[in-house]
């Protein structure tokens, strides 16, 4: 029985709330402008991800350049280290040379 109480009270209680709703136009505004910020914001993701992409490219392409002036910098090493040896080679070849033309 004190079910059937409930459920009456609440039958009461939503054809007293549905009977102070007959105005919805204040609540077709708050939803158009729930629906205009909607579209801004997914305009604003769209954005953000796009400079995400953008950021994360530049990214790699420092990246690639550090990569690329690290095996330059090594190959300078070793073409010094080359010319090095080279020199020593030469110096060493003139020295025989000028002893031959001593003798």
């Amino acid at each position: 029985m004190k079910s059937a109480i409930g459920i009456k009270v609440a039958a009461v209680a939503l054809v007293a709330a549905m009977a102070g709703c007959t105005d919805l136009k204040p609540i077709q505004a708050q939803i158009d402008d729930l629906k205009s910020q909607v579209g801004r914001l997914t305009s604003d993701l769209a954005a953000h991800k796009a400079d995400r992409t953008d950021a994360n490219a530049a990214a790699a392409a420092a990246s690639a350049a550090a990569s690329a002036q690290a095996s330059a910098n090594q190959a300078l090493a070793a073409a010094q280290a080359a010319q090095s040896g080279v020199n020593d080679l030469n110096e060493k070849v003139d020295r025989m040379f000028q002893r031959s033309v001593s003798k």
